[in-house]
């Protein structure tokens, strides 16, 4: 995986013995992510993975590094015969890098925005509302819902919102010009027909 190849299951003090199938060297990467395990998904090219998909990958690889004893490198995409890396190595290091960070922000976006909680039946209607651990995010405020765009997405998702206090990123010090919490922010739209500080809103079927 990733040019390493590993042998040896530490956790069980297991041994390859006399006789045993053992590993030839090849690289299959992106077997890891994709599950294709055909022989034309056992192969190392990972160039065209998303970032989650090569996060997925980076994981594998730490398992398979705290788990097993590491015997050397596959020669290929990724390691030259002089067992240096390759510059499709450096691009994998750098798309997790870019992962890793992506991955940070979105659940420092997730800590500040919350998911709501969500139903939906066609007697009833549907309802969105927050608590203080809608989201799986536990905190010590309720919010209120709202709809949150992001570039890109083709559709705004429900996210609480704090109504109180400074806005969210303020550096620690400073005034809080406002105590309205993220209400502000211009990513944010109201639900119509819900009042503003409501924190749950109920829409008919």
């Amino acid at each position: 995986m990733m040019g390493h190849t590993t042998l040896e299951l530490r956790s069980l003090n297991r041994r390859y013995q006399p006789g045993d199938r053992r590993p030839r060297g090849r690289d299959a990467s992106r077997a890891f992510v994709t599950g294709d395990y055909s022989e034309a998904g056992l192969v190392d090219d990972v160039a065209d993975l998303s970032f989650s998909e090569v996060l997925t990958l980076q994981n594998w690889l730490s398992f398979y590094e705290k788990n097993y004893k590491f015997v050397g490198r596959v020669t290929g995409k990724f390691y030259g015969e002089d067992g240096l890396p390759t510059p499709a190595l450096s691009h994998v290091e750098a798309m997790i890098s870019r992962g890793t960070e992506a991955s940070r922000r979105a659940l420092e976006e997730k800590q500040t925005f919350p998911p709501c909680n969500a139903e939906w039946s066609s007697r009833r209607g549907g309802r969105l509302w927050c608590s203080p651990e809608s989201g799986g995010v536990s905190r010590d405020w309720v919010g209120v819902p709202r709809k949150l765009y992001k570039p890109g997405a083709k559709e705004p998702h429900c996210v609480c919102v704090r109504t109180t206090g400074p806005p969210s990123g303020q550096a620690p010090g400073l005034p809080a010009y406002t105590n309205r919490g993220d209400l502000d922010h211009p990513g944010l739209g109201e639900y119509t027909g819900c009042p503003p500080l409501a924190s749950s809103c109920s829409f008919l079927p």
